[in-house]
């Protein structure tokens, strides 16, 4: 059975598969962000209070910033599941390889997603494009199931709200968005103390990295386009790691002329890992998609191979597209 929507409304199909299973496995994509790690626990804890089973399991750990959080500690680092349970639900992965972590598709899979690349994998598929994060749909789940909105719910469904709007700078937000934040707010959620956790924990050695690769940065000849650039040495210089890079690629668009980033990461001699991030109607996931990846249209990512400069050309080149098409 499928659902695919654009509009709101109680995500029925998905709520009835869960009701009819005890045992979980909840997944969302490699390298988790906020709405990602949001999105499963905020899950696991509305399973959990109906007496269900819930077994949360991640590739890589979850940011720092996030661990501060109940129920970040715990989750199960794996890159396996040998034992699917009743059901798998997997959060905002487009696909299920986007997971990285095998034997998931031995399971009942439950999709769940609001990015554009979805490829309706599960037995049961719910599609949200109007969604401003994962944790939106979250939401409409818990609200569905009938599960009252403890403080331990809303914590995360607010932090996967947060992150993935860019502190509400993006696109998709709706008074969808806002109530649900003020439902999360009357349910205990301190926005003050979860921004400050979220977003101001850095450690000395990620400020100096900020400052390294800030300093690097370029602008292409009509300076709407920034590149920022970090690989392992640069990173290790100042004593951090590529961890301590999260969150700095959105700080260029706060210049008021500067409209895109691309940020490449090194991954291995000439393969990069590449984030893009863009301001209104710039779709930076047209061109993450031509390349593989996938997200949202204001932040997207994707891997590429090649000459570092020859990539930044590339790259400047086709967000340039997206921007004249955006006027």
């Amino acid at each position: 059975m499928t659902m695919s929507t654009t509009e709101t409304g109680p995500p029925s199909e998905v709520a009835a598969a869960i009701r009819t299973r005890q045992r979980f496995v909840i997944a969302s994509h490699v390298r988790p962000d906020g709405d990602a790690v949001g999105s499963q626990l905020a899950m696991a804890y509305a399973l959990r209070a109906l007496g269900k089973e819930a077994r949360v399991v991640s590739r890589d750990p979850a940011p720092a910033p996030l661990l501060a959080f109940p129920g970040v500690p715990d989750i199960e680092i794996t890159d396996r599941v040998d034992d699917p349970g009743d059901a798998v639900i997997v959060m905002e992965a487009g696909d299920l390889t986007r997971t990285g972590v095998a034997g998931l598709e031995r399971g009942f899979v439950i999709n769940i997603d609001h990015h554009v690349d979805n490829r309706m994998y599960g037995a049961v598929n719910w599609f949200d494009l109007s969604a401003a994060a994962c944790g939106e749909m979250v939401f409409a789940v818990v609200q569905e199931l009938g599960v009252p909105l403890t403080y331990e719910i809303a914590l995360h469904v607010y932090i996967a709200i947060l992150t993935d709007t860019g502190s509400f700078h993006y696109s998709n937000i709706s008074p969808r968005t806002f109530d649900i934040c003020r439902r999360c707010v009357e349910a205990g959620v301190a926005p003050p103390l979860v921004a400050r956790a979220v977003f101001d924990s850095n450690s000395l050695a990620r400020l100096r990295l900020f400052g390294a690769v800030l300093s690097g940065m370029e602008l292409d000849p009509s300076g709407r386009i920034a590149t920022l650039m970090v690989d392992r040495q640069l990173a290790a210089g100042g004593g951090g790691t590529y961890d301590d890079t999260e969150g700095l690629i959105n700080l260029p668009l706060t210049v008021k002329d500067i409209q895109a980033v691309a940020f490449f990461k090194e991954s291995g001699p000439d393969d990069w890992r590449v984030s893009m991030r863009s301001k209104g109607h710039i779709d930076v996931n047209a061109v993450a998609r031509q390349f593989g990846g996938g997200g949202h249209k204001n932040a997207s990512g994707c891997n590429a191979t090649g000459r570092l400069g020859d990539l930044k050309a590339l790259f400047q080149h086709k967000i340039l597209e997206q921007i004249d098409l955006a006027r």
